[in-house]
Formats: structure tokens, sequence, C-alpha cells
């Protein structure tokens, strides 16, 4: 539902306005919460899966350098709240363990009514950086083969931060002030089209860097795919502005288009459902701030 103060952002914000228009049209009326035509990860086949945090399928296509199979997956969400509510909402995931640096699913766990075996949230302040906002992929790494170790029969979850800004290369770091979310850094740093796929591209490759490592502790299938792709100043339909970022109910192909890339190792697990292992307390106030942080509307 719009409000007054709706209409006068509108009347300020042309793009604000064409946006909502071009939501409006892919979301069809906002008849859904998340993309139904989107894959269900939790009936594909793997032991781990490896979500890299708004990792567009072709950007992965061009710049991975791992062994193993790419194919193309339709996310069920063009942002993170899309993607929890398409994948998680009313189940029992007493097979998984989700490691995630992506606040998401802690903030909507009771209003979805769902349930993981364990989770283990990366997101409070003690493991961020860059203005709070972000928690580095070597952090994620780390309590990933920690978890995979501890629970050797459950599937692997894990949910890194990046490629989604901010930028922790050097080049991104540099070059770039960011503010909260990539359409305020844009508006920040004014970069080129090339300049910004510089930094989200030296952003993968960091990324992909602690994958690799990872991928030498797990056993069994491991997938590495994504919750949505990135808009990186592409131009939105029907109304051809040029987006940047990732909202919700905006229906693109640089959206919704992941990477489903398989890598084999060994052996396949036993996996065993068990009820849940305890739960940790997180604020929610404070997941709010870093969503918004990040730019996330919600």
């Amino acid at each position: 539902m719009y409000t007054l103060s709706d209409l006068k952002t509108a009347i300020d914000n042309p793009v604000w306005f064409a946006r909502e228009l071009n939501r409006l049209y892919a979301h069809r009326l906002n008849l859904h919460d998340h993309n139904p035509d989107g894959i269900d990860i939790f009936e594909e086949d793997w032991d781990n899966l490896i979500l890299l945090d708004a990792c567009r399928y072709d950007e992965f296509s061009r710049h991975h350098n791992l062994t193993g199979r790419l194919e193309k997956r339709i996310s069920r969400g063009a942002t993170s709240s899309e993607f929890v509510r398409g994948n998680f909402t009313d189940r029992e995931l007493h097979d998984t363990v989700y490691v995630s640096a992506n606040a998401y699913y802690a903030y909507l766990e009771d209003e979805i009514n769902t349930s993981v075996h364990a989770y283990i949230g990366l997101h409070d302040e003690k493991y961020r950086v860059v203005k709070n906002q972000t928690t580095p992929p070597e952090t994620v790494t780390d309590h990933a083969i920690r978890t995979h170790k501890e629970y050797p029969n459950k599937r692997l979850l894990v949910h890194y931060l990046q490629p989604h800004q901010p930028y922790l290369g050097t080049y991104g770091m540099e070059r770039f002030n960011h503010g909260r979310g990539l359409i305020d850094t844009v508006k920040k740093s004014n970069p080129t089209r090339d300049e910004l796929f510089k930094a989200y591209r030296e952003n993968l490759e960091l990324v992909l860097e602690e994958v690799e490592s990872l991928l030498e502790q797990l056993t069994g299938k491991t997938v590495i795919s994504a919750d949505h792709g990135e808009m990186l100043g592409e131009r939105m339909t029907p109304i051809p502005v040029r987006e940047y970022g990732h909202n919700a109910g905006i229906y693109n192909k640089e959206l919704l288009e992941v990477p489903w890339f398989i890598v084999d190792n060994g052996d396949r697990r036993e996996i065993v459902a068990e009820s849940p292992d305890g739960s940790k307390d997180f604020s929610k106030e404070k997941i709010r701030d870093q969503l918004q942080a990040l730019g996330y509307r919600e």
C-alpha cells in the first residue's frame, strides 16, 4: 500500500517512481512474496550448498577458475528476503545446518514458520567490517569448516555475503565511498559502469578464493550458487531507467539467473534429520539496522 509520503517521493524522484512501476509490472501487482518460477533449493540434489550473495550467473561464468560443471538456475528471489521466503517458509529442515553471514533467515525465522537443525549466524557486530555492514569471506570459511566437522551427517548450507557490496578489495576500498546499499554507494562515488564492474569482480574474486579453500575440506556433492543476482547499471523493463543493486519484485535476468556449479568430492554423505540443536537469540533491531545499511528496505 502506497502512502502520501510515497507520492511525495514519486514527485521528487522520478527514478524511484519508475522503479516502483517496473516492480509492479514484474511482480504482477504484488500477488506473490517471491518469484514462483524459481527453483526450490531444498528439492535439488546436494550435500553442501554454497551461496554467494548477489552473484550474477554471467559474471560467475566468466571469472571462476574452479573445476566442476556449470549449470544455470532461476532463483525464487530478486533479493534475499524473497529468497528466504520462497525456500524456507513452513518447513522443518532438520537435516540441514545453515552457516550464514546474511541475516535474513534470523530476521524472518519466526514469521515464516521455519527451522533448521542448527543455525550459525555470522552477522553479529563482532564479525562485521566496512561501516559495520559486512562479514569478510574468510570468517565464513572458517566457521563452515568447523561446522562441517561438527555435523558430518547433515546437509551444509553456507551463505557468504560477497560479491554483494561493500567492496572489500584494494580497488573497491580506494575508489568507492560506501553508503547504505549500492544505489547510495553509486550516488556517493559516481563511478563509470566499468569502474563498478571492476569493484564487483574484485569482490567476486575474493569470495571465490575462499570458496576454493572451503571446497578442499568438504566431502560429497557440493553446489555453488547464489540467492539472487545484481543490477550494475542495466536498464529495467518496461520503463528503461538504469538500476543498481537488487530490489524485490524486479525480475530481470541479471537478478534471477544464478550459477549452479557442481563439484563432486568423494562418496556422498549419509544425511540424517534430527531435532533442532538449540538456537541463538538475535536482536531483531540490530539485524534490521544491518540489513538497512546493506540497502535492504525491510
